[in-house]
């Protein structure tokens, strides 16, 4: 599917999350089954996901952390799938740089940074090292919940 200025168009209007096909057809002034058949042929081919964000800041004992790790193995791109499976893992990244992998994690009073390291990454093999950076305070990030 070709991503052309239209498709652009609906997907700034889909920021706001809960605007109906009609207001962003309206909006764009193209029609509302030009919206809906756009929008599913984004998602049926793995351009477009929709689901609700949440601010980890405003639920009481979730906090954020970025993880770096750097890999025994060239093989990064397939770490970074195995390692983006895990429990609390938002995204996982192969990146160039000082690290081989970035991590968003997601982790809260139950499933902290201890349970993240022991339970999760240590069964993985290959990994260097890992150095954490807990987020103290963040401007416009949201998450999928997904503890």
């Amino acid at each position: 599917m070709k991503i052309d200025e239209t498709s652009i168009a609906i997907l700034r209007q889909l920021q706001e999350g809960r605007k109906s096909f009609k207001t962003i057809a309206e909006e764009l002034s193209i029609a509302e089954n030009t919206v809906r058949i756009r929008i599913n042929k984004m998602i049926d081919k793995g351009i477009l996901k929709i689901s609700g964000l949440v601010d980890p800041k405003t639920l009481p004992g979730h906090m954020v952390v970025l993880v770096g790790i750097r890999l025994k193995t060239m093989d990064a791109v397939g770490k970074c799938e195995e390692i983006s499976r895990l429990r609390g893992v938002v995204s996982a990244s192969a990146v160039t740089g000082r690290y081989d992998l970035m991590l968003v994690v997601s982790l809260n009073e139950e499933f902290g940074l201890t349970e993240f390291f022991k339970g999760q990454l240590d069964p993985i093999e290959d990994i260097l090292f890992a150095e954490t950076f807990v987020a103290y305070k963040s401007s416009n990030l949201y998450i999928p919940y997904i503890l």
